[in-house]
């Protein structure tokens, strides 16, 4: 495992009310207007609001997302950039946000705008409204290729053979927004694309209160998927190897 990077800029020494993680891999551009989208409907969510973008990056790749997040979060007092050389996939990018958060409320988000911004906000004022550990949403319509959809429905139906009796709908849908304690709990560890079927084994394995909220997912505009076979074949040695893992505890 990976060691965790530090924040690029200083971290806000007093917590907020909400912290959004925006997991910004090879986003480039396409950041800047999410950004808007997210600080806008923060501002109607709450006064005290903190937004993370994580533009970590592998050395020597012709990634500019890097200088985008940089200079985003230089003009925005209210966005933290964390930015360092990649030791790990979309869970370390995960983890290196959530770890400089500073929210009584944490949300993790992709940044490649195929979840709708709105989304934060059915999640956000459910979790606030007490009675659960985390919210999340599932795809109820999908507008993604039938690749991805044909892989996400072969996701979901083997997750609960594993780990049966969570009821989760939609494994790898976001955001996921849980409480500063809840994810305290969890102790993940992923570093690869593991890391949301981390989260709901996490919640299984703590007995977390949680609650699905529906969803649109909108097709992936500007580059390709980072989903491929070898992905897969990750998610089934990972399902295996934190099966394992469980029983052990």
């Amino acid at each position: 495992m990976g060691m965790m990077p530090q924040p690029s800029q200083a971290q806000n020494s007093g917590g907020v009310e909400l912290s959004i993680v925006l997991l910004c891999y090879r986003a480039g551009e396409q950041v800047i207007p999410i950004v808007k989208r997210i600080e806008a409907l923060c501002e109607e969510l709450t006064p005290d609001w903190q937004l993370v973008l994580v533009g970590n990056y592998h050395d020597g790749s012709d990634d500019n997302t890097p200088d985008v997040v940089r200079d985003v979060a230089a003009n925005h007092p209210r966005v933290l950039a964390v930015v360092e050389p990649k030791l790990g996939m979309m869970g370390w990018d995960a983890r290196s946000g959530l770890d400089v958060a500073t929210g009584k409320y944490l949300c993790l988000i992709d940044g490649d705008g195929q979840f709708p911004t709105e989304s934060i906000r059915a999640c956000f004022e459910r979790i606030r409204g007490g009675g659960v550990d985390l919210t999340m949403t599932f795809r109820e319509h999908r507008e993604d290729g039938w690749l991805r959809k044909i892989l996400s429905a072969g996701y979901n139906g083997l997750f609960p053979l594993f780990f049966p009796g969570i009821g989760c709908r939609d494994v790898n849908s976001k955001p996921k927004v849980f409480t500063r304690a809840a994810y305290g709990r969890m102790a993940l560890q992923s570093d690869d694309w593991f890391i949301d079927a981390e989260i709901m084994i996490a919640v299984r394995r703590l007995g977390l209160r949680f609650e699905q909220i529906p969803t649109v997912f909108r097709p992936l505009e500007g580059r390709s998927s980072f989903v491929h076979v070898w992905t897969v074949m990750e998610f089934l040695a990972n399902l295996v190897r934190y099966r394992i893992r469980e029983f052990r505890r």
